[in-house]
Parts: C-alpha cells; structure tokens; sequence
C-alpha cells in the first residue's frame, strides 16, 4: 500500500509520543515493503527550541520517505497552518490511505472525505483535556475530534476510557490498538555517572514533558516530605509550558537532592532508565504513556498515579497511587523505599510482561488490517 502519515512534529524526534508511534508504525510498515510518507513540521524542538536538523523539504529515513510542512513560528497557529498545507499536500498523494495522527489535525478530515481518500484517525488523547490549552486551543482540539468522529473511515483509540467517551459522545465506534514497545538493552551508569554523579538505585526518576498534566508538581510535594537520602532525577523538556517550567526549576534549586536534567535521549536516556530505584508518573491526563512502556520495558517498578491509562498499562507489575494526591503519593513512595524486597519482585517480573504484551510488530500488523478495510 501507499500509506501518507500526518499530525506529528517531526520525526527522527523524540519531541512526545506521537512522534515516537508515527516512526515506529511507518519504519515498521516500509520494513514489510509498503510506501510510507510522513509530513513533517518544520521549526524548532518543542523541548529544546533548537531548529531542528531535518530542515529539508525531502528526505529519507529508516526506508521513510519525509516531507517537511512549512507553517508559522507562532505556537498559537503553527498547528492550524501545519494541518491544512500537510492535507493539502497528501490530497495529490495518490494514497490508498491517510493516516491522522492526534486530535488537533484531524480538522481536515473533511477534506480528504470530499475527495473520497480513505482516512485512519488515530486519538492519542483528550488533548483539549491538558491543562496548558485554552480559548482558540481548546476549541480548535475539540473541532479536530468532531471531525475525527464524524468523518473518518476508522478511529483509532489507546484505551478503554477513551473508547467509552467516544461511543458516549459521539455515538461512535472505534478501534483499540496500543502503542507498543521494543525490548531495550540495559546500561550501565557511565554517562550519568560522569555528568550528574548518579550510581544504580540512588535516584528515583520523573522522566517525560514537563507539562501540568504530567503531575511534576505533586511529585515535587511529597518528595519534599520524604525520609530518603535517594536523589530526585526530574528528567524531560517543555512543551509550550514556559510558566511552569519556570516553576518547577524554581522548587527544585531550593533542594540540593533534586536534579533537573533538561530534555534528554541517546545514552544518556538509556542509562536513566537502566539504573532508577523507582520511576514515577504521576499524571492527571493521558493517552496511553509511550514513558511508561519504556520505563516498564527496561525493569523498573513504576509508581503511577490511577488514572484508567496508567494502570491499565501497569496492571498488577506496578503501584498507583490516588491521582492529584501528594500526601497518598509520598506514603506509596516511602512504602516503596523500605520495601526493596518487593521493589525487586516486581522489576524482576515487569520488563518480560510489558515487553510480551505490547509489542511494536502486532501494532503495525493490526494497523496495516485496519488500512486494508477502509481501502477502495
């Protein structure tokens, strides 16, 4: 088939999960010999603001074809531009299928259904939920998801709760197809080691944006009150969340013990994961946390807030916590610290469980079913 992807930032990127599950379907779908574009967006990483190095209208990577989107610098419009030049584009693709990714582009997916292009929806969360939109944002988000739900072939959801939400809403039916992940290889703590001092089970480890939903500062509430000499590694860039960013460097520079590293991938990623005690997301809102598959995947016992999409992924080989409560946060985290014993059981058990569970090769084979269905 020849497939066009789009909604995504840009890819080779690890700007936020979308990115990661639109490279790893297309990687996998060129491996067993389809045609894969993806459009990217041009400008700067959201997390570091750097200009990103693919600023090439064309290219090629991992057997991917890549086109680059011209559109605003202005984060307000960047998105809207972004949606309406990339389907515009993918209209004279000659594609058998148009993949959307998140909420926000499928505003054009109207476009494609007047020009009769099978169209796959993928809603990787209720982002009109997430605490850093409002006014324009919001409402552009909640027109991207009517139009998801009005005019594509087929929709994609990650969880059970979104499923529910969108037959209760929408009268619609969809489809659940989880991120998946791969087994990864375990490092030893040298990089960090050399940079930030950090040896095996010294340090427990936040490591996603740093955005309000994702909970940094409950975190940052019961760390405080913690009888612990581990440090705490806060790990991640930001996402259009200046303020709180500024917020959470501000608390952190009055502890000694707490450590924001930035944004952060490569080795340096590897090795974080590799050697936490403890890894802890203790979000509001989700999609289906692409951080926590890959904190499970490396062996760690991950304490999560109890949001459906939380513990639907960590099922019995994790520990949750009441959402948005730092004070039943910093019990299960001190439970946690006086119990290595059943801190080990579980990292002994989780990496083979996550990493059987969701796998990327299943994903792509139920997406690929999925595009056969909707193609004419």
């Amino acid at each position: 088939m020849k497939i066009a992807m789009l909604g995504h930032k840009r890819i080779p990127s690890r700007e936020g999960g979308v990115e990661i599950v639109v490279e790893e379907l297309a990687a996998g779908m060129t491996r067993l010999g389809h045609e894969v574009t993806v459009y990217n967006r041009k400008g700067r990483h959201v997390s570091t603001g750097e200009k990103h190095k693919a600023a090439r209208k064309t290219k090629c990577y991992r057997g991917i074809r890549i086109i680059t989107v011209p559109t605003f610098e202005k984060k307000s419009l960047n998105a809207v531009v972004y949606a309406f030049f990339a389907s515009v584009r993918a209209l004279f693709g000659h594609y058998d299928v148009v993949h959307f990714h998140a909420e926000g582009p499928c505003c054009m997916m109207w476009l494609m259904r007047l020009f009769r292009i099978p169209t796959v929806a993928t809603i990787h969360g209720l982002d009109w939920q997430r605490a850093k939109w409002g006014g324009f944002a919001t409402r552009f988000l909640l027109f991207g998801e009517k139009m998801a739900a009005k005019y594509a072939d087929q929709v994609i959801v990650l969880s059970e709760n979104v499923k529910q939400y969108f037959k209760e809403t929408y009268d619609r039916e969809t489809v659940w197809i989880p991120n998946g992940i791969n087994r990864p290889k375990i490092r030893r703590a040298e990089l960090i080691f050399r940079k930030y001092g950090l040896e095996k089970d010294t340090y427990l480890l936040f490591l996603a944006r740093l955005v309000p939903e994702k909970g940094v500062h409950y975190l940052l509430d019961a760390y405080e009150k913690l009888d612990t000499d581990k440090k705490l590694v806060i790990a991640g860039g930001g996402s259009h969340s200046g303020a709180y960013m500024e917020e959470l460097e501000r608390r952190a520079k009055g502890n000694r013990n707490i450590l924001m590293t930035g944004f952060v991938e490569g080795r340096e990623l590897e090795e974080l994961y590799s050697n936490a005690f403890l890894y802890i997301l203790p979000s509001d809102v989700e999609g289906m946390p692409l951080s926590l598959l890959e904190a499970m995947s490396y062996g760690n016992c991950c304490l999560v807030s109890d949001i459906p999409e939380n513990v639907d992924v960590a099922g019995e080989n994790g520990v949750s916590f009441k959402r948005g409560n730092a004070e039943d946060l910093r019990e299960k985290l001190q439970s946690l610290l006086c119990d290595k014993d059943r801190v080990d059981r579980i990292k002994n058990a989780v990496a083979d469980y996550i990493c059987e569970k969701y796998r990327w090769d299943n994903v792509v084979e139920e997406t690929l079913a999925l595009y056969r269905k909707v193609k004419k």
